[in-house]
This record gives C-alpha cells, sequence and structure tokens, in this order.
C-alpha cells in the first residue's frame, strides 16, 4: 500500500521548506508536478537529490527509484536568463524594430549600471576622460552627443521603469558622473544636477515614442496630461511593480490568450484540476489579464469568474512573481521572523492605551513561545496598533455557524472562522481558527487558508495581483509590509513608519 513522502527542499537559500506528499510519486513528472503545485513555482525546473553513495553529494534525478527515504532536493530552475526573479515576463512592444520590442522587466538594480554607448560615443567619452585626469579639464559637449548619451539612457532605463521616480534619475545621473567624470557640470552643486533636468525631460519625450508604437504601459496614459481625465487617474506603476502593464507576447493577441483563459475556466470547474496546465496558461495569459484589470478596473466577483485560478494560493504567489520580481512568501516569513522577538519586546515596553491593548494580545503567545504562527498572528495584530491605526474592522471573526451576510460592508478584510467552544474567548484576540477567508468587496474570495500569518501574505499578494489600493485604515501597515519587510518602494519612509524601523533595528 502506498505511503505519504516526506520531502525536504530546497527552492533557493532563504527558501528550504518541508513538504508532504499524501501518495508517493511514481514517476519523476508526478514529483515535478506535485511539487510545483505546493510550491507554486512559476517556471519550469528540474530537480537534484542527496544522494547518499556519494556523501550526500547533490546528484541530477533522472529515475525516481533513486530516491531515498524523507529525501533532500534542491530545485533547478531552467530558466536560462538568471535574474532578481525567477518570473520575469517579457514587455514586447507592437513594433518588433524598436529598442523596445525585446526587454525583460527586472528590478532596479543598485547600484545603476552605466550601459556602453555607441563606439563613437564611448571614444569621445574616452578621450575626455583621459583629457580630465590629466588636466582637469571638461568635455565640451555637443547637441548630438548629448542626444546620444540621453537616448541610450532612456533605453536602459525603460528596461527597468517606464515611470522613474526622483530617486532613479538621481542614481542615472549620478552613476554617469562617476563614470565618465569628464561630463561634470561645471557650477552644478552635485556636478550632475543639469544631467537629471535633462534625463526627466528625455525619458519623457523617451515615452512618447513608445506611445506611438503601442507599448501599453505608456499608451494607456496617453493624452490624459493634456487634461481628458485628472491626472490623479493616470495608470502606473505605484508600488514599485516591475511588469506592471506589459504588451502581449510575441506570437500571441487577444484571441489566443482568450483561448487559454477558457481552458483555465473549464479546468477549474474539475475536481483535480491539471495545475501544470493551469500554471502555463496562467504564466501566457499574464498580459491579458493585466490589461483588463488596469484598464478596466472590473469588480472583484467579475474577476472571480473570469479568472478563477488566481484565487488560489499558488497563482498568487506566482502573480505577485511575475509582477514585482520577488518571491513573496519566502521574504515575508523571513523577515517577519528576523524581527519576530524584537517586535514582542517592542509590545511589552508600549505604555498608555495602545500598551494595555498590546499586552492582551501578548497574553496569548507568552506561555507557549514554541507556537511560531501564534507568535507572527500576535505581531500581525499589533502592527496596527504601533502605527496608530485601528484593525478593528480589518481582521475580523465569527462562529463557523455564522454566514456571511454581515460581509457586506467590509470593502476589504481577513476573516478568523472559530468554533463554538471556543466563544467565551475574545473574538479580536483569537489566535486559534477553524479557518481563515479573505474577504473583497462584502465577499469571501478565498478560505481554508490555515492560519492569520499566511491569510495576511496572501492577501498583500492578491492586492497586487487585483491592482487593488491599500486599505484606507490600514494604509501605514501595508505600507511597512511593502517597504520594510519586502523593500519594495522608495527608500525615504513616512515618519510612523521610520520610527518603526529604527526601533526594530535597534
Amino acid at each position: 500500500m502506498e505511503t505519504r513522502t516526506i520531502l525536504r527542499v530546497f527552492v533557493n537559500k532563504n527558501d528550504i521548506r518541508k513538504i508532504t506528499l499524501p501518495v508517493k510519486p511514481q514517476t519523476i513528472d508526478s514529483l515535478l508536478e506535485q511539487l510545483e503545485e505546493k510550491l507554486g513555482l512559476p517556471f519550469k525546473f528540474s530537480l537534484q537529490f542527496e544522494d547518499p553513495d556519494f556523501n550526500n553529494s547533490l546528484v541530477n534525478l533522472t529515475d525516481i527509484a533513486d530516491l531515498p527515504d524523507k529525501p533532500t532536493l534542491k530545485i533547478v530552475s531552467l530558466v536560462t536568463t538568471p535574474t532578481p526573479s525567477t518570473a520575469d515576463t517579457e514587455i514586447l512592444s507592437t513594433d518588433s524594430g524598436h529598442p523596445s520590442s525585446q526587454v525583460k522587466r527586472s528590478a532596479w538594480p543598485e547600484p545603476f549600471e552605466i550601459p556602453t554607448f555607441p563606439v563613437d560615443v564611448e571614444y569621445r567619452l574616452r578621450q575626455g576622460n583621459l583629457q580630465y585626469m590629466r588636466d582637469q579639464k571638461y568635455l565640451q559637449v555637443s547637441g548630438e552627443l548629448k542626444h546620444e548619451i540621453l537616448e541610450k539612457l532612456s533605453e536602459t532605463i525603460y528596461i527597468f521603469k517606464a515611470y522613474p521616480d526622483k530617486e532613479n534619475f538621481e542614481d542615472v545621473a549620478a552613476a554617469l558622473i562617476k563614470k565618465h567624470p569628464c561630463l561634470t557640470l561645471p557650477g552644478s552643486c552635485k556636478g550632475w544636477n543639469g544631467w537629471y533636468d535633462s534625463l526627466r525631460w528625455k525619458m519623457g519625450n523617451y515615452r512618447s515614442k513608445l506611445q506611438r508604437a503601442g507599448c501599453l504601459d505608456v499608451s494607456i496614459n496617453a493624452g490624459k496630461r493634456r487634461g481628458q481625465q485628472p491626472q490623479k487617474s493616470i495608470k502606473k506603476s505605484k508600488r514599485y511593480e516591475i511588469n506592471f502593464l506589459p504588451n502581449f507576447p510575441e506570437g500571441e493577441d487577444e484571441t489566443s490568450m482568450q483561448s487559454k483563459r477558457m481552458e483555465i475556466v473549464e479546468e477549474m470547474k474539475k475536481r483535480r484540476p491539471n495545475a501544470m496546465l493551469i500554471a502555463q496558461n496562467m504564466n501566457s495569459t499574464f498580459a491579458l489579464r493585466r490589461k483588463e484589470l488596469i484598464e478596466g478596473e472590473p469588480a472583484v466577483n467579475c474577476t472571480v469568474e473570469r479568472w478563477p485560478a488566481l484565487f488560489t494560493e499558488s497563482q498568487v504567489l506566482a502573480e505577485f512573481s511575475r509582477i514585482s520580481g520577488k518571491n513573496l512568501q519566502s521574504e515575508f516569513f523571513q523577515e517577519i521572523d528576523r524581527f519576530l522577538q524584537r517586535f514582542l519586546d517592542i509590545f511589552k515596553a508600549k505604555g498608555g492605551d495602545v500598551g494595555c491593548k498590546l499586552k492582551k494580545i501578548l497574553q496569548q503567545v507568552d506561555n507557549n513561545k514554541s507556537d511560531t504562527n501564534g507568535r507572527r498572528t500576535a505581531v500581525l495584530h499589533g502592527l496596527p496598533l504601533l502605527l496608530g491605526e485601528d484593525p478593528t474592522d480589518f481582521y475580523n471573526t465569527c462562529l463557523d455557524s455564522d454566514g456571511e451576510e454581515g460581509l457586506s460592508s467590509i470593502s476589504i478584510g481577513i476573516l478568523t472562522v472559530i468554533p463554538e467552544d471556543c466563544v467565551s474567548i475574545p473574538y479580536s484576540q483569537h489566535l486559534d481558527a477553524a479557518s481563515i477567508a479573505l474577504i473583497l468587496e462584502g465577499k469571501i474570495v478565498m478560505d481554508n487558508l490555515g492560519n492569520l500569518p499566511q491569510a495576511m501574505c496572501i492577501l498583500f499578494g492578491l492586492i497586487y495581483a487585483l491592482n487593488l489600493e491599500y486599505p484606507p485604515l490600514l494604509k501605514n501597515t501595508f505600507d511597512f509590509i511593502q517597504r520594510v519587510l519586502l523593500s519594495l518602494g522608495h527608500k525615504s519612509l513616512k515618519p510612523k513608519i521610520q520610527s518603526l524601523k529604527t526601533l526594530l533595528l535597534q
């Protein structure tokens, strides 16, 4: 009789998981399929295992019979180009001859690396740098040379961001002067201020060219700065999404993608959907999904009908990776656990009304310090209080016998369902649960999430996937998760968030 299989899986150096398979796989393909579903990986991979015959050295897995009991496996990505993300998505222009027709979105580099310019430009810059080193004489930049430099820099910037911010432009301008000191502008306080201004102007001009070429992530905003709509409605990346609105991949159009979308819908109706087929189709229809969500801004219940697979844990994590280039689950829990004890110490030291509320939360975890999920839950309940916010309307509770009638007024939140026999424990402080559900626009969109930390992680990913705004009453909390825990956003933080970050690092 087949028995369950327990695996230790190295996804990457910061993500090592224990995976339990209910049935021992009989083939490598079956093992790959089950791991893809369990881990939510949006890319193709092969496996290596620690072979006891070779002192546990890693060996490629080519025969399922070679696996020892309780094996240690390593995920080996089959993505050919290493990038910060395992799910970078190609952004393709409708004009295949355009410089932006085949770029891969990736996270903004630190430090920014100045690209190699055309041969004649590189020659003139090399001569200019030599003269600067010898005579401290700056290069006289002609209009034609300046145009070549700015054009190449704009192309490179667009690889990372269509709408760079002030810090990004400063990074590029400073890096340009550092690599080519002959371009320093005399009389400029930092030496690169004039290049900063020119880059901002040139990037706007470059976006205009991309709009005419049909690049979706900029053409969607065409004309809005000329008074057709309020400027606040401009649709662009606001939370460091590196793949905000990609063009359709080469060889794909809306008709072909709609066909794959319908395959997903039909597959999700089955009792046991094909996880590999769903993952492949969700990956290839990413551009269509983003187009619908960003341009159309549909209601959540419409998205549930059109993209049911998007409301599964594995696909929320995969979508977040496609959008931001980060492994949400790994980084979210890694950073929470990094600061876990420090958070609890801050809770204990806090005074006043907030301190009283935090101490009530702490009472439930002080007696069981080995309960990691309980401690994570306590931190997530207390985090809004530290940031001056009230989580009452966000963290909701109900009995397992209650219906959904009282949820219609909740725009976004987490619902903890507790058993009848735990009714004596205050709902707002309850750390155990029969199940956890996510509420969007008054409806439960995902349930049976297991524990509140996992639910918070998935909800954060779902906000990115659906292009939703953060809940207004907990904006600081979600900003903290985004900017501090996941390092997505500007370096400058709001005072409350900066104060808490400083406390955590003490």
